[in-house]
């Protein structure tokens, strides 16, 4: 049986916390910033959870993680 390999784009974007759940990086925090509010943009910096709905997925992606 072959060794199960990790998807590397998947495990570049998230991580998981140490009480398993999956850690990731909010989107619109790359450029159109201007018109963004001081308050959204310190939100959108912080990191957040993955949703149940897509954990499944994620955690098929990071089978070793």
């Amino acid at each position: 049986m072959p060794k199960i390999k990790t998807r590397r784009a998947a495990a570049k974007r998230f991580q998981q916390t140490g009480s398993g759940k999956l850690k990731r990086r909010r989107q619109n925090m790359r450029h159109i910033l201007t018109k963004k509010a001081a308050g959204r943009k310190m939100r959108l910096g912080q990191a957040t959870l993955v949703d149940s709905t897509n954990a499944k997925a994620v955690r098929r992606m990071l089978p070793n993680g």
